[in-house]
């Protein structure tokens, strides 16, 4: 993997770099990312906030709330619909990005799946690497 990486939304309105490697690559079965997804569950790259730029375009945003209490903003396409990255408030420093938003993903490697009381009982849930039943500690 090289840095930056880049990505975007589907329609090519919003574009991002981010200029460090992820701190944490998951897949992630909680519902919130089932529905942003449309698909079993989400890969996710979490990256130091500071990092990431957007370089073109300007996202649309929705808060939810997290099972932490915290507000949870994410971002998205407003003309697509593309989902992009979130900033978790309870850790303001860091971001995650949509891992199906990338132009690469190839590189990924993830190292856990999270949220896995979450998941549909149809959904593959990999048994290489481990599965934590909600967020692990961090």
């Amino acid at each position: 993997m090289s840095t930056p990486f880049s990505g975007g939304c589907v329609c090519g309105a919003v574009r991002y770099e981010c200029a460090a490697e992820p701190m944490a690559v998951a897949h992630c079965y909680c519902t919130d990312c089932q529905k942003t997804s449309g698909a079993q569950m989400s890969t996710n790259l979490l990256v130091p906030k500071p990092a990431f730029k957007v370089v073109k375009g300007q996202s649309t945003t929705y808060d939810t709330t997290a099972d932490s209490g915290n507000t949870v903003t994410r971002h998205f396409c407003g003309k697509c619909g593309s989902s992009l990255w979130s900033v978790p408030n309870a850790i303001p420093d860091l971001l995650v990005i949509k891992a199906g938003s990338l132009d690469d993903p190839s590189w990924l490697k993830p190292a856990m799946s999270i949220y896995c009381d979450s998941a549909q009982p149809w959904a593959e849930i990999s048994s290489a690497i481990p599965r934590f039943p909600k967020m692990p500690p961090m």
